[in-house]
């Protein structure tokens, strides 16, 4: 009864500890549709907002891995429960670096607006792509809370149409800065956001190849599509 009980803590545990990693996403991504929005009107005010966020996303995940520690100092997991937990380490790592990305795009933004070249950018062209990463984030928070491995393997094909984006953005933007000089300080801003974008997106398939190994117990980063899909069946 005593080992019965000691369960029933470690999961009560376990879930407290995920339902933070979560909230950590949640700020995340109000960090990421903020720095969206701050691109898309050249906000500083917003831009400002994300920047501020930043601290607390950090703060965040401090205290997720002080409670991680003790939970491993305390129960010794073994098997899927000490891989729930590693990937419970690595999935706010992650996050705290989307938060990072975001915090980026934001100075950016700051950047490009005291250049007062703003008129001249095809920033409303890095929409899809923005909207792309934060749908694909979305998605990997969604499969962290259900450990759907299914949905995170979607998630890894999903993330070459962030990298297209990029490409056919970078090539649009060396259009610009070679009909028009004086904007090439501010396109090389933008480049900068579109990274970011691109990024978001990795942070987001770096999620997924977790929660597939918290599943199916095999590491599938760095492996092609098709043996990831192997893994599944």
């Amino acid at each position: 009864m005593a080992d019965k009980h000691l369960s029933s803590q470690f999961d009560s545990e376990l879930r407290t500890v995920s339902t933070r990693v979560l909230e950590m996403g949640g700020m995340v991504e109000s960090q990421i549709r903020t720095a969206v929005y701050a691109l898309s009107q050249f906000n500083p005010e917003a831009a400002d907002q994300v920047i501020e966020m930043e601290a607390r996303v950090n703060a965040l995940e401090v205290e997720i891995d002080r409670e991680l520690s003790s939970i491993i100092a305390r129960r010794q997991p073994t098997a899927i429960d000490l891989r729930l937990l590693m990937a419970i380490s690595k999935t706010t790592a992650n996050l705290e670096r989307v938060g990072d990305e975001a915090e980026k795009i934001a100075r950016m933004v700051k950047s490009i607006a005291e250049s007062g070249t703003t008129r001249s950018l095809p920033a409303s062209d890095l929409r899809l792509e923005a909207d792309l990463a934060s749908a694909l984030l979305r998605k990997a928070l969604d499969a962290f809370a259900r450990l759907d491995a299914a949905t995170a393997v979607a998630i890894l094909k999903e993330d070459d149409a962030i990298d297209r984006e990029f490409d056919g953005f970078v090539r649009k933007l060396i259009t610009y800065m070679m009909e028009d000089p004086r904007t090439i300080s501010a396109s090389l801003d933008l480049l900068f956001v579109a990274k970011a974008i691109e990024r978001i997106g990795d942070h987001a398939k770096n999620i997924a190849e977790f929660i597939i190994y918290v599943v199916k117990g095999t590491d599938v980063r760095h492996k092609p599509i098709e043996n990831v899909e192997s893994v599944l069946k």
